[in-house]
């Protein structure tokens, strides 16, 4: 693993061999996070389909892609999920920003921490320019948390994705970073 931020949120890049971290996080919280994400099959769960996964995002990390950072807590165990996806360059430097916390660490500002960790991670070591992020209009929590953080309400896409299978709308929200030139 990679660490990309310390204290006072410790921020790391997690590779194969990390898979567990991943998976621990994935199986504990699957339950809590099943309203907010696709329908996920049994399968993966699997340590096979956490390896897999953790290469692709180390994979994506490499080539510039995406940064899924993984916060970890004293212990070394993982709390949240924060993901930095399809980085553009040329005109636009911008990316998508998605987030995720384990029920246990939910309503201690924790995941403001690690978003905001991130976001100076995205604005200050990649220079992007722009960071988007939706959520579900009933996602009352994650609106306040992107509100705490600085994002503006775009819009409202319908339909936008798939999620516990049912197409739900989304608002549109964005962080333009004040520093880029």
């Amino acid at each position: 693993m990679r660490a990309i931020r310390g204290a006072p949120v410790r921020l790391v890049v997690l590779e194969s061999a990390d898979y567990e971290l991943l998976q621990h996080y994935c199986v504990e919280n699957k339950a809590h996070l099943a309203p907010w994400e696709p329908v996920r099959d049994a399968a993966y769960y699997t340590a096979p389909a956490m390896c897999r996964l953790a290469r692709e995002r180390h994979r994506q990390f490499l080539d510039g892609t995406a940064v899924h950072l993984s916060a970890l807590d004293a212990e070394g165990r993982m709390f949240a999920d924060c993901a930095f996806t399809n980085i553009v360059r040329g005109a636009f430097q911008a990316c998508n920003l998605g987030y995720s916390i384990a029920k246990a660490s939910e309503g201690r500002g924790l995941m403001t921490a690690v978003v905001k960790a991130g976001i100076d991670v995205m604005f200050t070591d990649y220079g992007l320019h722009r960071i988007q992020a939706n959520y579900m209009p009933s996602n009352t929590r994650s609106a306040s948390l992107l509100e705490r953080c600085g994002f503006v309400r775009e819009g409202l896409a319908k339909s936008y994705l798939q999620i516990a299978g049912r197409w739900e709308d989304h608002v549109l929200t964005a962080l333009v970073n004040p520093n880029h030139g």
